[in-house]
This record gives C-alpha cells, structure tokens and sequence, in this order.
C-alpha cells in the first residue's frame, strides 16, 4: 500500500512539474482567448443555467480568466460564493460575494488573490442552503474528470463536507487545452469532477 502511494505522489509531482512549465508557455493573449471560449460555453451551459447557488474561484495567473463569468451570476441573479482558504490547514470555506466590483478591494492572500480576511463575518454557503455548482481550479485534468491539484487537497475535502450536509453539487472544472494529460494520478482522496470544460478542436 505505502509504495503504491508513494508511486501515486511521485507521478503527481512529476505531472505538476510538467504542467507549470506548460501553463508558463501560454501568452497572455492566448490565455484570454481561451478565457473568453470558455466563458461563451460556461453561459450556454444547462447545468449552468440551472443553478442558482455557484461557487467559482478568483483565477490567478496561470488559471482560466473567471472575470467575465463572475459579472454573468450577478446578472443572470444568481448567488455568487468565493472561496475563502485557510493557509495553515486545508480547511476552506466559500463564502458570499455581494458584487463582482467588490473583489478588487478584498485584502490578498500569499498566492496574491483576493479573498475576504478570516476575521469578516460573510454568509458560508454550506450554512445557508448548499451550492448547486462548483467551478473547479487544477493544474491538471483528464477527460474521465480526474484533477491534479496543487496538493493542499483544499476542494477534495469540500467536497466530501457538500456530500455530508447537502448532497454533491455538480462539478466543472475550467481548463486550458494545454492542461489536458492522458491520464492524471489518483489516490483514493482525490475527488472526480462532473465534467471539464477546455477547448476541444477535434469537436467543433
């Protein structure tokens, strides 16, 4: 058992490695192209469309730009939950955005995105009713849903509270084309996705 999981976090360090350098590569106007791709399929989405209580992450440099798909779930009226990590643990909570203009005066984390302080009394979205869809971060994916996170294990563990409290909310993960591996290394912590949204060439 040890050995095979120390094969599994071995493969998984290699791969995170790998795909850094791949997600180095992409320009910025590349980047945003991709972005605004997945936005346009994100808004035509029925699970989408459906869901009334989202969360989505505040992308950082080398993530899918969320910009746009944020300011749509105010739009649309739907209710808008951001992650609030806890860095000493891999606790985290998703916690009640009340504008898309309010994330640019939230104080920034270590990773340099924005998040409300610890200390702020904000409406967690577990607390009040669950969440419908959750927008997942990665590093990497494969087209089974497997993720390769950063490692803390923060949204594996959400997950598992969501399926205690409320039931398992649909999962999209937003991907460049370059994040998609054959296959991604899983231990039996590791949480599959409902599906990944990236740019498919050979289905248009």
């Amino acid at each position: 058992m040890a050995a095979a999981a120390a094969a599994v976090s071995g493969a998984k360090r290699t791969l995170r490695a790998e795909l850094k350098q791949r997600l180095r590569a992409i320009g910025a106007e590349e980047r945003l192209r991709q972005s605004r791709l997945l936005t346009q399929k994100v808004i035509a989405h029925t699970q989408y469309q459906k869901s009334k209580r989202i969360s989505i992450f505040l992308s950082m440099q080398d993530e899918i730009e969320t910009e746009e798909i944020i300011k749509d779930i105010f739009q649309q009226g739907k209710t808008c939950f951001i992650p609030r990590y806890q860095f000493q643990s891999n606790h985290m909570d998703m916690v009640k955005l009340t504008s898309p203009e309010e994330i640019s005066s939230l104080p920034k984390t270590s990773w340099n995105i924005h998040q409300p302080g610890e200390d702020e009394a904000r409406e967690e979205a577990l607390s009040t009713g669950g969440l419908d869809l959750i927008f997942m971060p990665g590093l990497g994916f494969d087209k089974q849903g497997h993720r390769l996170g950063r490692g803390r294990g923060y949204y594996d563990a959400y997950l598992k509270r969501c399926a205690r409290q409320h039931g398992k909310p649909y999962t999209m993960a937003l991907a460049f084309k370059e994040q998609i591996c054959s296959q991604v290394p899983v231990d039996e912590n590791d949480m599959k996705v409902d599906e990944v949204l990236y740019e498919d060439p050979s289905a248009s």
